[in-house]
């Protein structure tokens, strides 16, 4: 029993982790995302 406590313990740090990632990821994409747009745009607008 204390073993299957465990391995559920880690699945959730696991998930905790990778929606602590994806949050990041959005806030970096939302306050970055338009800048990076225009970025990417005139890079290509050069060719």
């Amino acid at each position: 029993m204390n073993h299957l406590y465990q391995r559920g313990q880690g699945l959730v740090e696991y998930a905790f982790i990778l929606a602590l990632v994806a949050i990041i990821v959005i806030i970096i994409l939302a306050l970055f995302g338009s800048a990076v747009g225009n970025m990417f745009s005139s890079v290509v607008a050069m060719f």
